[in-house]
């Protein structure tokens, strides 16, 4: 066994600081991380964001605009902003649908009785959503997730949580979908995925 090696595993091995939702907001007021900082708190750690390519924002913005359109009045949709999920976690979906407030959260982050449902848009971290963040969800009784992978061109969906694991999950390629708990928004899946036309 490689030295590097060895000494990997016994870092693992080592006991690890968890960082408090508290603790983290301390460090974004003392400057050590600010709003340019693409990091989340998941599980007391805190975890750097992958880049976002032009395909993952285009998705992004679509969804984004489509639902706020649809459900404006109804509900508050909010793009990569933080969710308060307990003490040790604070993540950053791409699409978070909120409880109606007319504050639209000023006063305060939203919390899991709040969302009534989270998108993630994956590309290259289609593993990592899909085996960290969809656990952590369901885990925070999160109603529905919906993770769109971009890469195969489908929407995994995911519902029910009990006991920290979503019950129902299937993807869907095409055809039309919407929210559970938005019935209103009901997004074609064919127009969404379809490829954009050249700009030349």
């Amino acid at each position: 066994m490689s030295t590097q090696l060895a000494q990997r595993e016994l870092l693992n091995l080592q006991p690890r600081h968890r960082w408090t939702v508290m603790e983290y907001h301390k460090m974004a007021e003392v400057g050590l991380l600010n709003e340019d900082s693409r990091v989340e708190l998941i599980d007391g750690e805190i975890i750097e964001m992958a880049p976002i390519g032009s395909e993952h924002a285009g998705h992004n913005n679509y969804l984004m605009n489509f639902l706020a359109y649809r459900l404006y009045g109804k509900a508050v949709v909010a793009g990569q902003n933080p969710v308060a999920l307990g003490s040790y976690e604070e993540p950053q979906p791409d699409i978070a649908v909120l409880r109606w407030r007319n504050d639209a959260y000023r006063g305060a982050l939203p919390h899991a009785e709040d969302v009534l449902l989270i998108i993630e848009i994956s590309d290259s971290t289609l593993r990592y959503d899909r085996d960290v963040k969809v656990p952590l969800y369901a885990k925070n009784g999160i109603p529905e997730v919906w993770l769109l992978d971009i890469q195969n061109r489908q929407l995994e969906i995911y519902c029910e949580p009990r006991n920290g694991v979503y019950q129902q999950r299937r993807s869907q390629c095409t055809g039309k979908i919407a929210p559970i708990l938005c019935p209103d928004a009901v997004i074609d899946l064919e127009q969404l995925f379809r490829k954009p036309a050249s700009n030349v």
